[in-house]
């Protein structure tokens, strides 16, 4: 079966990089399939290499012992992923469907490259369209007073699973700096703004009091902050005075579901890098 590496790297800029990463893929007989890289202003280089698998001279268990001395020399933070080992996604929601089933569309349709072990829910309403697609579907209510509880079940089941990425499609719970803390740069959200205009709850309807002319959505990273994470992607979709509450809902949902499935097709293709607040997306 053939399948290619990934490699990312981010480090402080410096002669000698792309030339040191090269010669190593040369060395070990790699073909590299797609180079991207950028500088950032505050002078750190950030690079995605697509190697061929098939003929690399270096297996899996021996790459990272024969890389280390040239992350070393240059400082980098890196990692490397294979594409035949596709990452675990799991999904939570609540009562809005609209971006989950477009995701369980998108998956099983082949667009992700990605496992999908389960949904979890906080509601029950979701469970016939879930289980339709062979994805099994779990309902952990938020009961008054158990929310501790709730999470602590929720991080148990996605541990169960090896989840890689957590996807929040509308699932209307903080999470709590643990839970965060568990999935660094791994949990990505959709919130239903052009962040960080109306950031929390009731967007939509805040928007249409403040007469905007254009409504959006974004997609980000979940920090401890709310709706502070890295952003990955955004959308908009102009909008009138004719149009109500209702309509602003309707059309942002559109513009929601293509930024949420583009930024879950990025990470999961490693084509997200931190930048501190910002993050450089290879497209």
């Amino acid at each position: 079966m053939s399948y290619n590496l990934r490699l990312l790297i981010s480090c402080p800029d410096r002669r000698g990089i792309i030339a040191a990463i090269s010669s190593f893929i040369s060395l070990h007989d790699g073909n590299i399939l797609s180079a991207d890289q950028f500088v950032s202003r505050s002078g750190r280089f950030f690079m995605r290499l697509e190697v061929e698998g098939n003929g690399f001279g270096l297996s899996r268990e021996e790459f990272s012992g024969a890389f280390t001395p040239v992350a070393r020399r240059h400082d980098m933070d890196w990692r490397v992923s294979y594409t035949d080992a596709p990452k675990k996604m799991a999904v939570l929601v609540s009562g809005y469907d609209h971006c989950l089933i477009d995701l369980l569309w998108r998956w099983e349709s082949g667009d992700f490259e990605a496992e999908f072990p389960l949904v979890i829910s906080n509601h029950d309403r979701l469970r016939s369209r879930v289980e339709s697609y062979g994805v099994p579907y779990h309902h952990l209510p938020v009961l008054e007073g158990e929310k501790e509880g709730q999470e602590r079940k929720v991080i148990e089941l996605l541990a169960e699973h090896d989840i890689d990425l957590v996807v929040l499609a509308r699932y209307m719970q903080i999470l709590s700096p643990d839970f965060v803390a568990a999935y660094p740069e791994k949990i990505v959200n959709i919130h239903h703004s052009f962040l960080p205009a109306f950031v929390g709850a009731d967007p939509y309807r805040r928007a249409h009091e403040r007469g905007v002319k254009m409504i959006g959505a974004t997609a980000h990273y979940v920090t401890d902050e709310l709706d502070a994470g890295q952003i990955i992607h955004q959308d908009v979709a102009h909008v009138t005075h004719r149009h109500s509450i209702e309509d602003l809902v309707r059309l942002g949902g559109e513009v929601e579901r293509r930024v949420l499935a583009r930024a879950v097709r990025w990470h999961l293709e490693d084509r997200v890098l931190v930048d501190g607040a910002r993050t450089v997306v290879f497209e």
